[in-house]
């Protein structure tokens, strides 16, 4: 295997030097280059680290000694993690390392997610963490492709166990470097979001419509990760157009539901100014996990069971309104082309006529709320249809069409 690789090792070797070296053991034994940077503040390392703790808080315009004078921890590992992003930053686009691995407790996470968030999509990127996967670290802070594995029996010193991590770990991000295909853009891509096609089947028509446009379609599954990764690949301008049509993170995150995207959820492409078709697949629903009690102010409402991880409760008629208005809210301040595609007979596979979470009241209270709330610039379309209907994804791909006529949205490639 050809491992002619560069692995930047971020960690505090003030207090993890021995955890630190033996990564570096781990990437040159598969001869690759491995470099440390120190992000530590309480002391001197017993090794000289290839970018040191004063070089990063130089990157972040401070000097240690300041740093350490704020006298608050939280305050100064918040530099320390600008620094350490601005220096990463400038080695990735010097093209000087090819991979990174961080190391940490809850301080070092803290940091290493601020580093892993900064770089690009197709940059391997893993965090070794006492705290991975965990609802400590909201979803708003990890990167799109970021692994994580848990620091098992690792706070402090070396031992059996934290090795067998560590090394893993270091495997891991070397294997990725070496079969990692970035990203390159052939066509011009367009984002999409949908649940499963038991619930949402739009997906179905509209990406072979898109790629005989010319374009290349990227569905995402907005479950939490999905919409955070399509949110951070808008904010990169990886996209020339938005298909959101399902924002069922936006009632998540309303309703303190487990498959909250964040706060900012529908807002980067409307900022941005990037054209964006709406609509609310999936938003009559709030999500719990199947294989976690049902809350009490739950229990007596209608109840789909997805599978053993998700589960989903209907809305009632004020969930339903307060969604609505929401949604409205964030797409007012769109800069660019927006539509809203208001599907009048379901949005969602589950709430048709028959099916358990069929329920006309609440569908019309969402539609009379929309009405209300959504006003120009964004227009609003309402579709005597289903969401899964043929004449929902005839609409949207009106839509498209005109705006790519209108020069709003770029030609597709050639074939």
């Amino acid at each position: 295997m050809n491992m002619a690789r560069t692995i930047l090792i971020v960690g505090t070797a003030d207090t993890k030097a021995d955890e630190l070296l033996f990564i570096k053991q781990c990437v040159e034994r598969r001869g690759a280059t491995a470099l440390i940077m120190d992000v530590g503040v309480l002391g001197a390392p017993p090794f000289t680290p290839d970018f040191s703790n004063h070089a990063v808080a130089a990157a972040a315009d401070s000097s240690i000694e300041a740093i350490v004078a704020l006298g608050d921890e939280n305050l100064a590992m918040a530099k320390m993690a600008l620094g350490a992003v601005n220096l990463t930053l400038r080695l990735h686009r010097a093209g000087k390392v090819d991979g990174l691995l961080a190391l940490g407790g809850t301080m070092g996470t803290d940091l290493a997610l601020d580093v892993t968030a900064a770089l690009p999509l197709g940059m391997p990127k893993l965090i070794v963490s006492t705290i991975a996967n965990s609802h400590l670290i909201p979803a708003d802070r990890l990167a799109p492709d970021l692994m994580m594995i848990l620091w098992a029996g690792g706070l402090y010193g070396l031992n059996s166990i934290c090795k067998s991590i560590l090394s893993q770990a270091a495997g891991a991000v070397l294997g990725a470097c070496e079969t990692v295909v970035k990203p390159v853009v052939r066509r011009p891509m367009v984002a999409i979001t949908s649940l499963g096609k038991s619930c949402l089947k739009y997906m179905v028509t509209l990406v072979p419509a898109l790629e005989a446009r010319g374009y290349e379609p990227v569905v995402f599954h907005p479950m939490g990760m999905g919409g955070r990764a399509m949110e951070a690949l808008i904010e990169a301008g990886t996209f020339v157009a938005i298909f959101d049509l399902a924002l069922c993170e936006v009632s998540a995150e309303i309703f303190s539901a487990p498959t909250t995207a964040g706060r900012t959820r529908l807002e980067a492409a409307g900022r941005l100014g990037i054209p964006q078709i709406t609509a609310p697949g999936g938003c009559d629903m709030i999500d719990v996990q199947t294989w976690r009690e049902l809350p009490a102010k739950y229990r007596e409402r209608s109840y789909h069971a997805h599978n053993r991880l998700i589960a989903s409760v209907q809305m009632n008629v004020s969930e339903r309104r307060r969604t609505a208005t929401a949604i409205a809210e964030k797409l007012r301040l769109a800069k660019g082309p927006c539509v809203f595609l208001m599907p009048l007979h379901g949005i969602e596979e589950w709430d048709r006529d028959g099916q358990g979470l069929h329920d006309p009241a609440g569908l019309a209270a969402f539609s009379d709320e929309i009405r209300r709330s959504v006003k120009a610039p964004v227009e609003l379309i309402e579709i005597a249809s289903h969401i899964n209907d043929s004449a929902f994804s005839e609409k949207a791909l009106e839509v498209f069409d005109r705006w790519v006529a209108s020069d709003k949205i770029p030609r597709g490639a050639s074939p």
